[in-house]
């Protein structure tokens, strides 16, 4: 039986994901195979690993083999995916591994898939026992974890949740790859075919565990001035699927944050005219992006030309020089601000990614108390300061606390 399966070993993440695995537990502390479609691949990938990991186990399983997929499943305690586009590729594993209550973490950032995959399959995940996270990545662990290390010293400062929290990107250096492009591409051909899906993507409840009359939630959906931090704010191209899992953690967390909880995401541009113009051009340019994303000529000519292809993605050199500052703000209901500040320091899709995700497959396998019960958890409901903890000691995450 083994720990941990690395499936989809092979694509862009997961190869940095195993390179990861194999520099963080050299001397096999950690029972692991790693996964896919081609064991010529995963051949070749294991020999890139050196002589100590000659008998590193492969596993051939199609993500449409049911029968394979099963198979994987028994072998391990639990599944951590790489194979994107997920609305395309991913339900049979999630579907496995809630039926056989085999854990599973992956690195989606597609609400809609997010929002079926739980409708269909946590009813059997919490029978069978299965601990199933999503979003494991640079989507959504900051902002989950931020969110939730600002609420708890909130309360112990002045023993209640803030009202409202917001996160600004203050630094973001990286790359993106064919895979993310992909599965962008996949979620914004899905909306655009179906003006219903279009309004239930526009709700920030959308992954709650059940309906929440909640207040209005702040939407950086073009430039906006914060009055607060003397800049002018753009939209974040993460803070679609990050608010909503926010969200999710606060209902699964008995609403921990408050139930008229307000959360918003944006990226600071500056202050002045320049800071305007360059808050004017990132909007612009993201509508632009969504917009041919929608239609069916310029979607193929982005995929084709634009667009990094599927397998691909920053090189290593980029990817450690990349590097990202999220800064969080909240205000407690003595007045006092309270600002948590998350940093990492590599490219944060890849690099910094890969490393979230090793330490949340590793977090939930060996911190996560056995009588946990099954079902579609978040990082901050399920394994809050135990990951923050990992992550600061191994991936190269810190978070700081600082109260004004």
């Amino acid at each position: 039986m083994y720990d941990i399966v690395v499936y989809g070993a092979t694509s862009f993440v997961g190869q940095i994901l195993v390179r990861y695995l194999a520099e963080r537990y050299p001397h096999g502390e950690v029972r692991w195979a790693i996964a896919g479609r081609s064991a010529e691949k995963l051949a070749l990938l294991r020999r890139s690993l050196g002589e100590a990991y000659a008998e590193l186990p492969l596993i051939v399983a199609d993500a449409f083999d049911d029968t394979a997929l099963r198979t994987m499943c028994h072998s391990t305690r639990l599944l951590v995916s790489t194979v994107g586009p997920y609305a395309r590729y991913g339900e049979p594993l999630v579907r496995a591994c809630a039926e056989l209550g085999t854990d599973y973490c992956d690195l989606t950032g597609e609400v809609l898939w997010i929002r079926r995959m739980i409708e269909r399959y946590e009813a059997r995940a919490r029978t069978t026992g299965a601990r199933i996270l999503h979003c494991c990545g640079f989507d959504s662990i900051p902002s989950d974890l931020g969110v939730y290390l600002l609420q708890r010293e909130a309360v112990q400062r002045s023993g209640a949740p803030c009202a409202e929290v917001k996160l600004r990107v203050k630094r973001l250096r990286g790359g993106i790859s064919g895979g993310t492009a992909a599965s962008m591409l996949t979620m914004v051909r899905e909306v655009a075919a179906d003006p219903a899906l279009r309004r239930e993507l526009a709700n920030p409840y959308i992954l709650c565990p059940a309906p929440v009359a909640g207040q209005r939630q702040p939407s950086l959906s073009g430039i906006g001035y914060d009055s607060e931090l003397d800049s002018w704010c753009a939209p974040f191209i993460m803070a679609g699927i990050n608010t909503r899992i926010v969200h999710r953690s606060n209902a699964l967390q008995q609403f921990a944050y408050g139930r008229d909880f307000r959360y918003g995401e944006g990226m600071l541009m500056g202050r002045g005219l320049g800071g305007q113009l360059r808050a004017t051009a990132v909007s612009l340019g993201m509508a632009t992006l969504m917009l041919a994303g929608a239609i069916g000529p310029t979607r193929t000519l982005l995929e084709r030309h634009l667009l990094p292809a599927p397998g691909t993605g920053p090189s290593e050199v980029e990817q450690q020089r990349g590097n990202f500052e999220l800064q969080l703000y909240g205000r407690t209901n003595s007045g006092a601000m309270v600002r948590v500040t998350v940093t990492g320091d590599r490219d944060p899709g890849y690099g910094s990614t890969a490393r979230m995700l090793g330490e949340t497959a590793a977090c939930l396998a060996y911190d996560c108390a056995a009588e946990t019960e099954g079902g579609f958890w978040t990082t901050a409901s399920l394994l809050g300061d135990a990951l923050i903890a990992r992550l600061e000691r191994w991936a190269g995450l810190r978070f700081t606390v600082e109260l004004r």
